[in-house]
């Protein structure tokens, strides 16, 4: 099963230290190294964006910054695990590694794939 897990900072939380910052890449880098991590990273701030919209079959693209944007992704990671459990346990580890913030658990549609966790 694969999950989408994007991560959102607390926004009045302090930068991540040097040290949590090393103690992430560690992790990291173990999660890759064992499979159940197939992708992660970090996200530019919108501001450096670019909005792409379809309305009525017209195409349009707008650069950043988008001053509505209430809720940030700070970083994301596809995750390919057994179960919800696990998924949920791999964000877990993350969350006390990286500090304050919230994040969300989106499972992936596989076609043929086993249905969505409940």
């Amino acid at each position: 099963m694969k999950f989408l897990m994007i991560f959102e900072a607390n926004p009045s939380a302090p930068p991540p230290s040097p040290e949590t910052l090393a103690r992430l890449g560690a992790y990291t880098e173990k999660m890759l190294a064992s499979g159940k991590v197939v992708l992660t990273g970090g996200l530019v701030r919108p501001s450096r964006g670019l909005q792409i919209k379809n309305e009525g079959g017209k195409v349009t693209v707008t650069d950043g910054p988008f001053t509505e944007s209430k809720e940030l992704i700070d970083g994301f990671a596809v995750v390919n695990v057994n179960s919800r459990e696990e998924a949920i346990a791999l964000s877990t580890e993350f969350l006390h590694i990286a500090g304050d913030g919230k994040g969300e658990i989106l499972q992936l549609f596989e076609p043929g794939g086993p249905p969505p966790a409940k």
